[in-house]
């Protein structure tokens, strides 16, 4: 399991399917504000790609995201698009509905941070989030990402468009020390 401060990330169980699938997945707006496609519902037996693990998969690695004291699952984090040639890759992230607020996804991208740079020697890590998602924009400027750009008008989110931030951190930047570490 990687650790940080408030949580651990570590691999996905049989048992957390379900309550990802409940409280992330089915909830239409978040889902389609999370996500790339529209939205579609998963039945109970649904072998979704999001929710299952792929071990031959390259890449992409998904993680079920406890707490530090007592590991109860409060998310999934996923580092996607992993690009071995130019050693780049993409931060993506989602809380349970009770867990937000708690400071949990500063927590979550340090770790994602120390995985992609330290284990995985990447150089470059990325994260995309819509324009008024303030607190995935707040977790990743503590944790040093620079905000590069906006992509106008780039999502297709509940019946209209929005506009997306683009924001990266090189491996020569990170501060593994930063506060959400």
């Amino acid at each position: 399991m990687l650790r940080g401060a408030k949580v651990g990330l570590r691999a996905r169980h049989e048992d957390d399917i379900p309550i990802l699938r409940a409280e992330l997945y089915n909830d239409v707006v978040n889902a389609s504000r999370a996500e790339g496609g529209p939205w579609r519902p998963m039945g109970p037996a649904s072998k979704d790609s999001r929710l299952l693990v792929d071990d031959t998969a390259q890449d992409r690695v998904p993680f079920s995201v406890v707490e530090s004291e007592g590991g109860t699952m409060v998310g999934t984090a996923t580092l996607w698009g992993i690009d071995t040639h130019n050693r780049t890759a993409h931060i993506g992230l989602g809380l349970l509905p009770a867990s937000r607020g708690k400071g949990y996804g500063t927590d979550v991208v340090a770790v994602l941070c120390h995985y992609g740079f330290v284990v995985r020697g990447l150089h470059r890590l990325q994260i995309e989030t819509l324009t008024d998602n303030v607190a995935m924009l707040g977790a990743a400027e503590r944790n040093g990402f620079v905000r590069e750009g906006v992509l106008r008008a780039n999502a297709w989110v509940m019946g209209e468009y929005l506009d997306e931030v683009v924001l990266g951190l090189l491996a020569q930047e990170w501060k593994p020390d930063t506060p959400g570490r």
